[in-house]
């Protein structure tokens, strides 16, 4: 190499142990491309988890009640480190099969997915600055797309400490003329939704979920969507707004693997299918409805797709991110649309052709963060980059939910008129 001459070579790869915004243990990357150029990058982490996903790696023991990445920590620095130092960073394709070769398994458990996620992220991001690049752009050179943020307002299920079963109620400014201007759409509905919580059911009713949304005591789905929904209309927002739903449904399941546990009855799939139809019916502007049912209900899933073929019907623990998966669904007709997270199958490529295969079969695509999050927005340029319609933000409040909001104005800026907003077509129409 002539001197002088810039090298793509990564020439470090460090790790630390910090904490998400629930108070566990999670892993920082550090990694330098050039000497000069570093990226860093933050895992995060699932409270409601499926089967399917690339497993995440915790020490075990009394320190953090076992929840400890040392282990994975020791992967990076000491089989990670010394396999990538000197290769080629700018080539992300190669990175992740490298890293996943080191591990040789099929749900990453050897080196843990949480490790190789870091330095899949990091790598990219330090790649981006050794290009001098935005991440988005380095991702993708024709990114422009910023998603309808799906914003959970009301959590329940394993996010809040609440009666309710649902597990998150989110809000779609699908109406907004710009990403901006649907953070503010949120931010009103959200404020206006705190002051009808503090007035009809006193102050612990706006205690905070995981999420970010509010934890109302409440036991029944239709009454959390009266409340969102006369919050929208109070804020005149009636004509711009569409509803989410995540059920979580595999955290839902009996016992007996066949019946679901919900607002205090045991239901079999059909009648939870017939539940879900009911709420649509009477708030038929819900058209977004996640995991309604349990990973391995094959059955079920084929049924709610087909009689709720208007709304989308999203795979999250079903599919996990995985190509295979999704294949399989769309062989079997199982949900129309995916959730992407990243962490579910561990690197940025992997993830990325999970995406372009559900495009490519017409499914659309949304990217999410997970309910354990640092201030890391690396989703924000990873979900621009895709050119995805919907992301799911969490709620509007604290600032691990607060930096991916404020990534996507700032991505819209820098775009300037090259930057278009999903609103009504978030489905995927435009991209």
């Amino acid at each position: 190499m002539r001197s002088g001459q810039k090298s793509d070579q990564i020439t470090d790869i460090r790790a630390i142990e910090i904490l998400d915004n629930r108070g566990n243990p999670t892993i920082r990357c550090y990694v330098t491309i050039d000497h000069r150029f570093t990226g860093t990058a933050d895992v995060p982490s699932g409270s409601s988890t499926g089967s399917f996903e690339a497993k995440e790696l915790r020490d075990g023991g009394k320190r953090y009640n076992g929840m400890g990445v040392k282990t994975a920590i020791g992967h990076i620095d000491n089989i990670i480190n010394p396999a990538l130092i000197g290769v080629h960073g700018a080539n992300q394709r190669n990175i992740d099969y490298l890293l996943n070769k080191l591990d040789g398994t099929k749900n990453k458990s050897k080196l843990g997915g949480n490790a190789i996620l870091a330095v899949s992220l990091a790598v990219a991001k330090a790649a981006a600055k050794w290009c001098h690049l935005p991440l988005y752009r380095y991702l993708n050179t024709n990114a422009h797309v910023l998603p309808v943020p799906q914003a959970c307002l009301i959590n329940g299920g394993l996010h809040a400490g609440n009666d309710l079963d649902i597990q998150e109620y989110c809000v779609m400014p699908v109406g907004a003329d710009s990403f901006t201007h649907a953070v503010q759409i949120l931010s009103e509905i959200f404020k206006e939704l705190g002051r009808i919580l503090l007035k009809t059911m006193g102050k612990n009713a706006t205690n905070s979920s995981e999420d970010g949304g509010f934890a109302p005591p409440l036991d029944s789905s239709f009454k959390a969507m009266e409340i969102l929904q006369q919050a929208v209309k109070n804020c005149g927002y009636e004509n711009e707004v569409e509803f989410g739903l995540d059920l979580a449904a595999s955290g839902l399941l009996s016992e007996d693997g066949k019946t679901y546990e919900f607002e205090g009855k045991r239901l079999t799939s059909r009648e939870m299918i017939d539940y879900i139809k009911g709420l649509v019916r009477q708030f038929p502007k819900i058209v977004s409805i996640e995991d309604p049912l349990d990973e391995k209900d094959y059955k079920g899933w084929i049924a709610i797709t087909e009689e709720l073929s208007d709304k989308m019907i999203i795979g999250d623990d079903i599919f996990a991110t995985n190509i295979d998966r999704i294949k399989m669904g769309v062989e079997k007709k199982i949900a129309n649309s995916i959730l992407c997270k990243v962490n579910q199958i561990g690197t940025i490529t992997e993830a990325t052709d999970a995406a372009m295969m559900a495009k490519s079969n017409s499914y659309p695509v949304v990217m999410s963060v997970r309910s354990g999050e640092t201030e890391d927005c690396v989703l924000s340029d990873i979900s621009c980059a895709l050119n995805a319609g919907l992301f799911k933000t969490g709620g509007i409040r604290g600032s691990d939910r607060g930096t991916n909001y404020n990534r996507f104005m700032e991505i819209e800026y820098e775009l300037g008129p090259l930057a278009q907003y999903a609103g009504r077509h978030y489905k995927g129409t435009l991209i």
